[in-house]
């Protein structure tokens, strides 16, 4: 039985799919913040034993995949294709890892959406029969991603309130055909939307009406609302997108209430200095990785919709005075009623 299209964008997947395994690893100030006890992996330091930040990202997504596959109980040779996405140009975090777990590669970019690009594919291949087995994964760093978009690190220049931090870390899950974990039911794909903002330091207000269109979207090919989830988060819309998002869907006639939430402000603490808030790749992969699947097995929650936003500007586009288009993309999580339970420690 087939994958089935519902509505515009949405896909539902007629077979069983589902999250085997999942895994996070993080940086030092992560692993201060609020779900400090839901990470794999805590790096005493950025550089996580290597001689540049490049490599310790690299590092940090290696570890991220080598323990959701050893937690799955699997092995390197049992993973048909590994997907992955980063921030840095030619996704070279992505493809050196794939370098080193020698597992077929994909590689995808979305900017920030790229976790549920990556497992929106890994699930569809896995419903359609090309994949027993697949691997999503992605990564960022506070220190590589301002170097490449912004200003190096040791330039020190001063950002305003809207700027947002970007998350050192990387999350990788495991998917399969097996009837135990959460069941990824539902994936919506989003559109590129651009409202003509330019400004690098401010992502959330770019991001948002992406992620309020993409949600909309969602809701009107399924038919459902936002009571019909325990929590919707979007990826890193942060203190200053969050509310734009809101309003934007409440304008569109849904009330979204306190079940609506951003991933990037729930990584740091109100003591932690992260501006608006996180951002990366890494801010709903560490949030949803390491700590909402694992909410999920305890039965916190039973249906949960994670919304990956991602802001397509380039430093060459912004340099040349473009604006930033951004897109969206959703994932909906679900427990089975009767399924096989899994150990919790795989979450």
């Amino acid at each position: 039985m087939a994958s089935n299209k519902i509505g515009q964008c949405t896909w539902k997947f007629a077979n069983h799919v589902h999250v085997l395994s999942s895994a996070a690893t993080v940086g030092p100030m992560e692993g201060e913040g609020k779900l400090k006890d839901s990470y794999d992996r805590i790096y005493p330091d950025l550089y996580a034993g290597q001689d540049t930040w490049e490599k310790a990202e690299r590092t940090m997504m290696e570890d991220a995949v080598t323990i959701a596959i050893h937690k799955a109980g699997l092995t390197e040779r049992e993973i048909d294709v590994f997907l992955a996405g980063d921030l840095l140009n030619q996704n070279i975090s992505s493809s050196f890892t794939a370098k080193t777990n020698q597992i077929p590669f994909m590689g995808v970019y979305g900017a920030c959406s790229t976790s549920m690009l990556s497992l929106t594919l890994a699930a569809a291949l896995v419903d359609a029969g090309f994949a027993k087995y697949a691997v999503a994964a992605v990564s960022s760093h506070n220190c590589t991603a301002e170097k490449q978009y912004r200003y190096p690190t040791e330039y020190g220049g001063q950002k305003p309130d809207t700027a947002q931090w970007t998350v050192t870390g990387a999350g990788a899950c495991v998917v399969g055909s097996a009837h135990q974990g959460p069941r990824i039911t539902h994936a919506t794909i989003g559109s590129v939307q651009d409202m003509g903002i330019k400004d690098p330091f401010d992502m959330g207000s770019a991001m948002a009406p992406a992620a309020a269109d993409t949600i909309q979207k969602h809701f009107q090919d399924t038919g459902r609302s936002p009571k019909d989830y325990d929590l919707i988060v979007t990826g890193d819309l942060a203190s200053v997108g969050l509310p734009i998002a809101r309003e934007l869907l409440e304008k569109a006639g849904y009330v979204m209430g306190e079940r609506f939430q951003d991933c990037g402000l729930m990584i740091y603490t109100s003591e932690q200095d992260t501006f608006a808030g996180g951002s990366g790749c890494a801010s709903s992969a560490v949030v949803t990785y390491g700590h909402l699947l694992h909410e999920m097995y305890v039965g916190k929650y039973q249906r949960i919709l994670v919304v990956a936003t991602g802001a397509l500007l380039s430093p060459i586009s912004y340099q040349q005075g473009e604006s930033i288009p951004c897109i969206a993309h959703a994932v909906v999580f679900e427990n089975e009623k009767g399924g096989e339970q899994t150990d919790a420690g795989r979450y």
